[in-house]
C-alpha cells in the first residue's frame, strides 16, 4: 500500500497556545520536552520564561473534567449552533457537553464543589470525607474523573 502516514511533530515543532502570549513552547529542559502527542490538548504549568521564543516548564497535561471542576475562573454554559457549550476564563477555553442534561450537571457539580471548598476554608477541621455532603460530592468526582 501507498500513501502519507501522519507523523508526530518534533519535540521543537510542538506548540501550544496561552491567552496572553500566543504561541508557547515546552522548555527543552522540561521533562515533557520529548513527549509528542498528548491524550488532552491541555496543558498547565507552572513557569514561563522568554529567551529566542516564549517557552513553559514544568507542565503537565490535564483532561477535560478536572480543568472544568478545578480550574479557576466562572463556569458557564450557553447554547450555541443547537450545541450546549461550557465556558472557562470568559470563554477563551471552551468545551462542547454531550446534553444539556451533562452540561447542566457538570456545572452543578462545579458550583458544589467550590461551595464545599468554601466551607472548607471556613472550618478548616471539616472532615470532607466524614460529612455526608461532602463524601457524596468528593466520590461523584472520583467517579467522574476516572470513568472518563
Amino acid at each position: 500500500s501507498t500513501g502519507a502516514v501522519k507523523m508526530q511533530p518534533k519535540a521543537e515543532e510542538l506548540k501550544f497556545v496561552t491567552k496572553n502570549d500566543g504561541y508557547v513552547h515546552i522548555h527543552p529542559s522540561s521533562v515533557n520536552y520529548q513527549t509528542r502527542h498528548f491524550e488532552s490538548p491541555y496543558l498547565v504549568y507552572h513557569e514561563k520564561i522568554k529567551t529566542s521564543r516564549v517557552f513553559i516548564r514544568d507542565c503537565s497535561m490535564v483532561s477535560v473534567y478536572p480543568l472544568v471542576l478545578l480550574g479557576g475562573g466562572q463556569v458557564h454554559m450557553q447554547l450555541q449552533k443547537g450545541e450546549f457549550v461550557i465556558s472557562l476564563d470568559d470563554g477563551w477555553i471552551r468545551f462542547v457537553a454531550a446534553s444539556h442534561q451533562v452540561a447542566e450537571l457538570v456545572k452543578e457539580l462545579r458550583c458544589e464543589l467550590d461551595q464545599l471548598l468554601q466551607d472548607k476554608i471556613k472550618n478548616p477541621s471539616m472532615d470532607l470525607c466524614m460529612c455526608p455532603r461532602g463524601s457524596r460530592i468528593i466520590s461523584m468526582i472520583v467517579k467522574l474523573v476516572t470513568t472518563q
